[in-house]
């Protein structure tokens, strides 16, 4: 049994979603919600989402959408994901620390599908309204605002954004390089090969 209470505050109140190029993701304070599109007509025997407690892994049609490992540690034996309407996958994950503090996650892997700062202070708002509500069941915290605080994106926020997006793009092109230098390499060893058949 959890050890939170279950409530439906995402639903009356909406989300803070963050976009990524399979879908979006969004959290309340236990779980971490995953929505990815598939192809039309995709079924569940053609889906595997393989989850452990610090990794995740999601395959459709056998090409890995995505896999590494994640913001947080999640109780991998209560994930759960649905097929909607043959288009569209829903994960669910159980924050493993879902009692503590600081549930905010803000990516949902350590270093891919991050959250901007604005998305992270909006996210944060939401699950602190949450635990309100969770904390004075009696009251609908679903429409507040909280404004002391909460009105501003700190610059360190802004600059570990920056930092975190450099690091990433400089990984992507030192990527792309050994990619080219591989297939160059795969090229000239076939040219070899077609050169020595005609000798």
């Amino acid at each position: 049994m959890p050890d939170y209470v279950e409530t439906n505050f995402d639903e009356r109140s909406g989300i803070v979603p963050c976009a990524a190029p399979w879908g979006k993701w969004w959290q309340t304070i236990a779980e971490v919600h995953i929505e990815v599109s598939v192809p039309v007509g995709t079924r569940a025997k053609s889906i595997q989402v393989t989850v452990k407690p610090t990794s995740i892994r999601v395959v459709v049609l056998n090409q890995t959408i995505f896999e590494g490992p994640l913001y947080g540690v999640v109780r991998s034996d209560e994930a759960i994901w649905t097929l909607e309407d043959n288009k569209l996958l829903h994960i669910v994950l159980s924050k493993a620390d879902a009692c503590s503090k600081e549930t905010i996650w803000e990516g949902l892997l350590k270093d891919d599908f991050l959250a901007d700062p604005w998305t992270v202070h909006e996210m944060k708002t939401k699950l602190d309204l949450e635990r309100f509500q969770i904390e004075n069941p009696g009251f609908d915290f679903s429409g507040a605002q909280l404004k002391k605080g909460y009105d501003q994106v700190s610059k360190s926020s802004l600059e570990r954004w920056e930092e975190k997006q450099k690091a990433m793009k400089e990984q992507d092109v030192l990527q792309d390089r050994e990619r080219n230098v591989t297939s160059e390499n795969e090229m000239g060893t076939s040219e070899n090969v077609i050169s020595e058949k005609r000798s």
